[in-house]
């Protein structure tokens, strides 16, 4: 099968995963100083009331939910380089799933935390954690409400690195 031509002029694009012909490529963090860097990302899953308290009473058929679903997390942070094509294995020094129950909007708030001393950030390896969470938390529920919807996955904040700090803006509409 043919390649498909290259562009004919360097691209200029602020992305840093494509080269200066517009291929994608793994960014080269070889000769970036290791600081201590750290990404906290979340997102909200909403379900029926009854499903709620399911997950609250410990009673769902398939177990602990979001015991299980902390594991998951936890795992897939560790495995983020697998799933995202460019992202470069990391050594991650802590990751961290926590859970916030909310009754009033019969939701579950995720918030992922991952922490590594390198050379490039951990933003996708949260983002992964909670995402993954999330999917736990429906796959373990689905029986009972296939209607929750999951949403408001995004970077919280990010520490480290030369791009410096980041912090968003408070969410209006987490899900």
């Amino acid at each position: 099968m043919p390649q498909p031509p290259a562009p004919s002029a360097p691209t200029d694009s602020p992305l840093t995963h494509f080269d200066a012909q517009g291929q994608a490529h793994m960014v080269d963090v070889g000769a970036k100083a290791s600081t201590h860097r750290v990404a906290v990302a979340e997102g909200r899953i909403t379900m029926q009331p009854a499903t709620l308290a399911l997950i609250e009473s410990g009673t769902a058929k398939k177990g602990d939910v979001l015991g299980v679903a902390r594991l998951a997390g936890i795992m897939a942070a560790k495995k983020t380089s697998d799933l995202i094509p460019l992202c470069h294995p990391i050594a991650l020094t802590r990751v961290a799933v926590e859970f916030a129950v909310d009754p009033a909007s019969h939701s579950v708030l995720c918030t992922a935390t991952a922490e590594c001393t390198g050379q490039t950030g951990v933003e996708m390896e949260a983002l992964t954690a909670a995402s993954v969470a999330l999917l736990t938390i429906y796959d373990m529920c689905k029986a009972v409400d296939r209607g929750m919807v999951m949403g408001g996955v995004r970077l919280r904040e990010k520490r480290g690195g030369k791009s410096g700090d980041f912090l968003a803006p408070r969410a209006h509409d987490a899900t």
